[in-house]
């Protein structure tokens, strides 16, 4: 079965300070989200989506896009207001994109098959896209698939993050409650609604959906529009939540754990522990010298 991999690749990066899906980590000068590319068609993705900010685009496609078009095809979307319904009025001082939903939703014309979202910043490890494989078969208009991880081995020492906690009995996914503030402290970890489980299985948005999902996403998204508050100026549409509310209407999500380490770029200083962790996996031969 064919099958997409949508890399989410036009956030702000504002904790970072600049576009971390476009910093070079790997030891040859890779971005993060070669390696989850490199793993994915390892095993067996036939295509490639990225979402990106305009700017972007040369860049990826550059150093990225171009590397890899003779091993799968290559989509470019962008995810800017362009894309949002006609009816929507978008207050001026809005400057930030709106979420996870919309992106996947500015890409919706390549999305022909089922796919897998991915953050550009995150590392994932080759296990979950093998996974994947496994599960996209089974969804469809009701049905999803998500690969979970271990929450102590998500988070930054350097600041808190948002994690989706899961809830899942009998491989699949019951409830998701989207957590900010996650953070180690005092050999605990911590959030801004108090003591997590260290053990927990989170979302780090990697979600598999069939095509077929992709109207009623659009009417979750165009439903969150019209209930925006003018002064909810920062608001986003993030999978997680949505998936949560699918959950209460009969939709089903797979959801089978990786075992594989997880980290990422969240915070500036988190750069130079993914650049350390990198160069080990290439040393140990997880990666060829170069991808």
């Amino acid at each position: 079965m064919k099958a997409t991999l949508l890399v989410l690749a036009a956030g702000l990066g504002s904790r970072f300070g600049g576009d971390k899906q476009i910093s070079h980590v790997g030891p040859n000068g890779e971005f993060l989200m070669e390696y989850s590319i490199h793993d994915a068609l390892k095993a067996g993705f036939e295509k490639v989506v990225f979402i990106l900010k305009e700017e972007m685009i040369e860049t990826v496609k550059r150093e990225v896009g171009d590397k890899i078009s003779g091993r799968a095809e290559v989509c470019y979307a962008v995810q800017d207001y362009s894309s949002l319904p006609g009816w929507y009025n978008l207050p001026p001082e809005r400057v930030k994109p709106f979420g996870t939903v919309h992106a996947v939703l500015a890409a919706k014309e390549f999305l022909t098959e089922p796919f897998v979202t991915v953050n550009a910043d995150d590392y994932y490890g080759a296990e979950c896209f093998e996974i994947m494989q496994k599960m996209l078969p089974k969804t469809g208009e009701h049905c999803g698939a998500m690969v979970p991880y271990i929450l102590k081995n998500t988070v930054s020492e350097n600041g808190g993050v948002t994690r989706g906690i899961c809830d899942i009995s009998g491989g699949k996914l019951v409830k998701v409650t989207e957590t900010g503030g996650i953070l180690p402290k005092d050999g605990k970890i911590v959030s801004d609604v108090g003591e997590v489980d260290p053990n927990a299985q989170v979302s780090m948005n990697l979600w598999g959906f069939s095509d077929k999902t992709l109207p009623r996403m659009t009417k979750y998204f165009e439903d969150f529009l019209k209930n925006i508050k003018p002064e909810e100026i920062k608001a986003e549409c993030l999978l997680p939540v949505m998936v949560n509310e699918f959950l209460g209407e009969g939709y089903e999500v797979l959801a089978e754990p990786s075992h594989d380490r997880w980290f990422g770029i969240t915070y500036k200083a988190d750069k130079a522990d993914t650049e350390q962790n990198l160069r080990e996996l290439h040393a140990k031969g997880v990666y060829p010298e170069k991808l």
